[in-house]
């Protein structure tokens, strides 16, 4: 195997960040390429030598081999580390680098063709004894087979993508009838995320755990494995929480599991990092699920319980060394749990966003680490997947590692974007999660009333915010008067001015009054609610505020007037004043105008003007951040105008159709 002392990492966001941490700690040079999107991101800025590799999409950039290839050519670098995602169980890609003479540092172009089809890896796997979900995994891809094998399924039964992962391609049938509609929107996704519109159909096991066990090779034939991780608690099948160990693991189950895991990966001579992820019902049986021929997103939380850097393995393996270690001598020691933090909107049915980052400060402390890819000042792209962090937290128990989490979380602060770490929160506080019982059913069960309800501002919030905001915008007036006392700031002649500001977040509204009762000291109050709110400093993204009496530590941000982002006590939301512009607010929801939910790619409209349509039908289907999202009419209507053709990109608030209601003129 030829050695090498340089790496180019193909990938972006943090994950290329931690591979040139640990690439650049062990004294290899490093290469990074970016897109247009990524020209001023972290992973740019920390590699030795940095290339562009095309325009934004990323079929022009990250999945473009031969503009990778090229780079590596051009920048000198003898190996390629794939990250995840993109092109990292590309059998395709590992085999063009070793023909272009380049280290590939993951496993084998065969190993990971073998098992990067789901379809192919469970036939392997049957054979070979390990227990499996039933379905249908066959060759014959056609629409009617597929309906047919799905109807001998007990339904609830699962739809998926047979190439790649991460919840894309996948959907729940829960009706025999919805089983067309989800083989089309699955096909679709599949081929859009992976370039492979084949599926499996499976068995869906209701509230499983997710339990994976992370799994390594050398060239020596030696394979062991690291113990499990507990990924639970998933949204769309995109995981969202995970924990090393699994809470309701023993020796027993845990040393099947990893001798099923081992022999999966023993009958394709596994070499490198990779995970065999199972179901884990409530008897304690388990199913193999699939193979990630890969560095896991997870990965962190088996590193701090085992004291091992998967990294610098996957580097040792890939220079052709031994692992030098034995299944004897891996130990557990403690716990550790990560959440991922997205950019979405948890009051949009979390849809991603994308938009500035006005401030990122994550937090810092005992067991706590971040691996995150962005920065203050930079965006996040539409065009990419919305996960721009993960805090994770240890501690010798796995209370000590929650309540860790938790208050990492609070001092976690990301404004210009919204982001889910306010969910990630009240996950981590639910009684549930708290006893180690959350399953796959987790947040549909715990969040099925309203699940967002306890995230929106309260008025004691909402009256800091007010506060700050008015003290923001009079400290740039009095910058910029002339000889103006600053005791005279918020009276008047006759005495002391009522400010009012007014909040809409959801269903909520408040209207507020504020008036000044002493230095730097404000009363806020509305029909139903008072509060004393001092303040003790203001610097330029944090304040120390005293309400009541009782002192807190805001952050903040004001880009625009009017506009303020507020953190406080483990509660972030965006507060616009909408004093003038309340009109604004009174128009219908079902009105009729059908916007764009995100940025995205158009892929398909499904009317034309002139068509009559039911409310929540399907309108269109847009593509963002490699999901597929149904667009559906707000109101019952004619259809008068189509403002947007198939294969245009469309911005968040982009009029896509025009509905003429039946209550309307």
């Amino acid at each position: 195997m030829t050695k090498f002392s340089s790496i180019l990492v193909a990938n972006r966001g943090e994950i290329a960040c931690r591979v040139i941490r640990t690439a650049k700690a062990q004294g290899y040079r490093t290469v990074a390429v970016y897109s247009d999107a990524d020209t001023h991101a972290p992973h740019v800025q920390m590699a030795d030598t940095a290339l562009h590799i095309g325009p934004s999409p990323v079929n022009e950039s990250y999945l473009a081999q031969e503009n990778i290839l090229e780079a590596a050519q051009i920048s000198g670098a003898e190996a390629i580390h794939p990250g995840y995602g993109f092109l990292s169980e590309n059998a395709s890609f590992a085999a063009a680098c070793e023909a272009a003479g380049l280290v590939f540092i993951g496993p084998t172009a065969d190993a990971i063709h073998l098992m990067g089809n789901k379809a192919e890896a469970k036939r392997r796997m049957i054979a070979a004894g390990v227990p499996c979900v039933p379905g249908y995994e066959g060759e014959d891809q056609s629409d009617a087979k597929l309906l047919t094998e799905g109807a001998k399924i007990t339904l609830p039964l699962m739809v998926k993508a047979a190439e790649g992962g991460g919840g894309r391609g996948m959907r729940t049938v829960n009706k025999i009838d919805e089983l067309a509609n989800a083989i089309r929107l699955a096909r679709a996704e599949a081929e859009s995320a992976f370039g492979s519109s084949e599926l499996i159909l499976e068995k869906a096991i209701v509230r499983p755990r997710h339990v994976e066990i992370q799994v390594f090779g050398d060239s020596y034939g030696n394979i062991l494995h690291l113990g499990e991780r507990d990924c639970s608690v998933q949204r769309r099948h995109q995981k969202v929480i995970e924990e090393a160990p699994c809470p309701v693991m023993t020796d027993e189950l845990r040393d099947e599991m990893g001798s099923a895991a081992i022999a999966a990966a023993q009958s394709i001579n596994y070499q490198g990092a990779g995970t065999v992820e199972f179901l884990l019902d409530e008897t304690g049986a388990f199913y193999f699920l699939e193979m990630n021929t890969r560095l896991q997103v997870e990965h962190p939380v088996t590193e701090l319980i085992t004291g091992l850097d998967l990294v610098a393995l996957q580097l040792k393996v890939a220079q052709g060394e031994p692992l030098e270690l034995t299944q004897d001598v891996i130990t557990l020691d403690g716990h550790a749990i990560e959440v991922r933090l997205y950019t979405e909107d948890p009051a949009q049915d979390f849809l991603p966003t994308s938009g500035p980052v006005y401030l990122w400060s994550p937090p810092t402390g005992l067991g706590v680490r971040v691996d995150s890819g962005i920065c203050s000042g930079q965006a996040i792209s539409p065009f990419y997947d919305p996960m721009v962090a993960k805090i994770i937290a240890s501690g010798p128990n796995r209370e000590i590692a929650r309540l860790r989490l938790i208050e990492a979380l609070n001092n976690t602060v990301l404004f210009g974007t919204s982001h889910n770490r306010d969910f990630l929160v009240a996950c981590l506080k639910k009684d549930c999660f708290a006893a180690g019982q959350a399953t796959t059913a987790f947040i549909a069960e715990e969040f099925s009333e309203g699940e967002n309800e306890e995230l929106q501002p309260c008025f004691t919030h909402s009256a800091v915010a007010a506060v700050l905001e008015l003290t923001l915008q009079h400290r740039t007036l009095y910058d910029d008067s002339i000889l103006v006392a600053p005791q005279l700031r918020d009276w008047a002649s006759a005495s002391p001015l009522v400010s009012r500001k007014l909040y809409i977040h959801g269903d909520q509204v408040h209207d507020l009054s504020v008036t000044p009762v002493g230095d730097k000291c404000y009363r806020v109050f509305d029909t139903d609610n008072t509060a004393v709110i001092e303040l003790l400093t203001v610097e330029e993204d944090a304040a120390q505020v005293r309400i009541d009496g009782e002192q807190h530590l805001a952050r903040h941000f004001l880009p625009n007037e009017g506009e303020l982002y507020l953190s406080i006590n483990g509660h972030a939301a965006t507060y616009c004043d909408q004093i003038g512009l309340a009109g604004a607010q009174e128009e219908s929801t079902a009105s009729g105008r059908i916007i764009a939910p995100m940025h995205g790619l158009l892929l398909e409209m499904r009317v034309i003007a002139g068509d009559y349509v039911e409310s929540g039908q399907t309108l269109a289907i847009l593509e963002a951040m490699k999901m597929h999202y149904e667009i559906a009419a707000d109101a019952a209507g004619e259809v008068v105008d189509v403002l947007a053709k198939e294969g245009q990109q469309v911005a968040v608030d982009d009029l896509l159709i025009n509905i003429s209601t039946a209550d309307r003129d």
